[in-house]
């Protein structure tokens, strides 16, 4: 049979873009545990550690562990995250089936166990999300940068994904998206006992991950919340 033609690749759709700007799409907190020593400690002392890629067949990398901040050290967090937002009410929503976002946990994640993954948090079940730095000894390339679409022709895409989709998944039609389809657009720096909250629906992702130890490790807490 004479060859085929290859079929050209099928363009993904372009988000809208909104620039993240600080203060309206992402707030930073700085000094947000009184005792981020005690906190990290605690953590460190944990045994039921669930372990991710590559360690298991999981996707999600690393290690992680629920709870992770004590109800008052989280009630703490969630008055910060309403002053900075002017969210009158903060809340965890049940996913359908009953389940939950995987909110208030602990995640490591160490050097070779994952890159930067660019994504969006799902717009059904969190307006809001964040990620407090537990970890003195990481470097600032282990922090969190906001990505967009880099198209072809070097035009650039959008970062936001909108009703009627819920993630970036549903977005753009597929889970598969070449790993140079987003660039880093606005990166903020790994500092120890740093929140980072920014609206749920912009594309982003973790910038680096480093250490071979548990005490070396990229240490986070991770929140979700809908307001």
């Amino acid at each position: 049979m004479p060859p085929q033609p290859r079929k050209a690749p099928t363009a993904l759709p372009v988000l809208p873009y909104r620039k993240p700007t600080k203060g309206r799409d992402y707030w930073v907190i700085d000094d947000v545990l009184p005792d981020a020593d005690a906190v990290r400690e605690r953590c460190l002392a944990k045994d039921d550690w669930v372990k991710g890629y590559p360690y298991t067949s999981e996707t999600w990398p690393g290690l992680r562990t629920m709870p992770g901040l004590e109800p008052a050290e989280l009630a703490r967090v969630e008055r910060l995250v309403k002053k900075s937002t002017g969210a009158k009410e903060l809340w965890v929503q049940e996913a359908p089936g009953g389940g939950t976002l995987n909110h208030n946990c602990i995640q490591v994640v160490g050097e070779g166990e994952s890159e930067p993954r660019p994504h969006t948090d799902s717009r059904a079940l969190c307006r809001y999300a964040a990620v407090l730095y537990l970890n003195p000894g990481v470097g600032k390339d282990c922090g969190t940068a906001f990505y967009r679409q880099s198209l072809p022709g070097g035009r650039l895409g959008g970062n936001v994904v909108q009703a009627p989709h819920n993630n970036l998944v549903e977005a753009l039609g597929t889970r598969f998206v070449p790993g140079d389809h987003f660039e880093e657009d606005v990166r903020v720096p790994h500092k120890y006992n740093r929140l980072l909250l920014y609206n749920a629906n912009l594309v982003h992702s973790a910038t680096g991950y480093s250490g071979t130890t548990l005490e070396e490790k990229r240490m986070t807490a991770v929140f979700f919340w809908m307001a």
